[in-house]
């Protein structure tokens, strides 16, 4: 494989970056023939941010709006994909505060976290609540993976607002599945 002058690797970089925002350094390393270590380098130089700030950046803007029941700071991931009242995808890694020092296996306060606050933000209202959560975990999530969490509604009522919701979520690690259950929602909560 060529590889491409700084310059014309780093102008190739950026049109890669900008078609999909969600390219690794790992993937670009690849494309490009080169190491890790230079297309972090080069994405220094050029003012491209790593993965994560990127994954964040197109979701904040993609969905700011969208999102009405809580405010996107207080989702745990960031938002990929988003129909409300319909299904959402998030994606969260696991760093050093969610894991067991002794193990490096993820608190599972943090997978559920994903998983319920992915529910609230698929409600399509100004606020929602979670009525009752069954979830099971199937396998441990470590430090450094990616959680994908899916979820969906898969039962609602659009004649009464007051009507539960139920949705199904589920969450994988490399498409092996770590947690799997259902959260039952009111998709709207008045303030006493």
């Amino acid at each position: 494989m060529k590889k491409h002058p700084k310059k014309e690797r780093q102008r190739l970089l950026v049109e890669t970056i900008e078609r999909n925002p969600f390219t690794t350094d790992d993937m670009l390393a690849a494309q490009f023939n080169v190491s890790v270590q230079t297309i972090r380098l080069d994405r220094m130089e050029i003012g491209i941010p790593e993965l994560r700030k990127r994954v964040e950046d197109v979701a904040n803007r993609q969905f700011q709006n969208e999102v009405r029941s809580l405010p996107l700071e207080d989702i745990i991931g960031d938002i990929i994909d988003l129909e409300l009242d319909q299904r959402a995808i998030s994606i969260f890694t696991i760093e050093e505060e969610h894991v067991f020092q002794r193990n490096q296996i993820a608190r599972g306060h943090y997978l559920f976290a994903q998983a319920n606050s992915l529910a609230v933000a698929v409600m399509g209202s100004d606020s929602a609540l979670t009525a009752r959560a069954n979830v099971t975990f199937i396998q441990p999530a470590k430090l450094g993976q990616r959680v994908v969490c899916k979820v969906s509604v898969s039962a609602r009522d659009d004649a009464s607002k007051k009507t539960l919701r139920t949705v199904k979520v589920e969450s994988y690690v490399n498409n092996h599945i770590v947690l799997k259950g259902t959260f039952e929602m009111y998709p709207e909560v008045e303030a006493n």
